[in-house]
């Protein structure tokens, strides 16, 4: 499903992310502030505990989620405080789904497919993980397909966020300020 339902500004979203296989991989919450005609926005504040199996950290900086209406990916959005400078962070991601667990809590789930489009202030713009989305295509088995559709999805984002095309464009400073208010 890709539009989520009885969502209010402020609930609590946990985005829940796993692999291919099944296996559990981050789990980030936020709170839901609104959508566009680009998608669903989520404030993920400092402070944050975030997890995955083998890790866990508090955030240290402010971010913006965007589960967008259409698209292969997740785009995270950091504010000018990220300690390692990281400004853009793409996930593409594959069967985005929603899930009401009751009012006010929604959980938002999607298949992490390992590459990453990432703007940074120091590097730039460039695709990440290459390496690991090669290795996992083959280990668990992507359907053709499936890794066809990813890898252009990835070229095609790589070019929106160096041409910093919408949403990629500063579109994300407005729900910052929703989210710090």
């Amino acid at each position: 499903m890709r539009t989520p339902k009885d969502l209010v500004p402020g609930d609590l979203v946990v985005s829940r992310n796993r692999k291919w296989n099944g296996k559990a991989h981050w789990v980030v919450p936020g709170t839901y502030l609104g959508e566009d005609v680009h998608g669903w926005w989520i404030f993920q504040g400092t402070n944050e505990f975030c997890s995955r199996p083998g890790a866990a950290f508090y955030t240290e900086s402010d971010a913006v989620l965007l589960v967008p209406r259409s698209g292969e990916y997740v785009a995270t959005f950091y504010a000018a405080g990220h300690p390692a400078g990281v400004r853009v962070y793409v996930d593409l991601a594959t069967e985005h789904g929603w899930r009401t667990i009751r009012p006010g809590v929604t959980e938002f789930h999607l298949i992490d497919m390992d590459l990453d489009v990432i703007r940074t202030a120091e590097r730039g713009v460039y695709v990440d993980d290459e390496d690991e989305f090669a290795e996992h295509r083959v280990e668990m088995d992507y359907p053709e397909d499936v890794a066809a559709r990813i890898s252009a999805a990835s070229d095609q984002l790589y070019q929106a966020v160096k041409a910093e095309q919408p949403p990629f464009d500063g579109t994300d400073r407005e729900w910052f300020r929703r989210g710090r208010a």
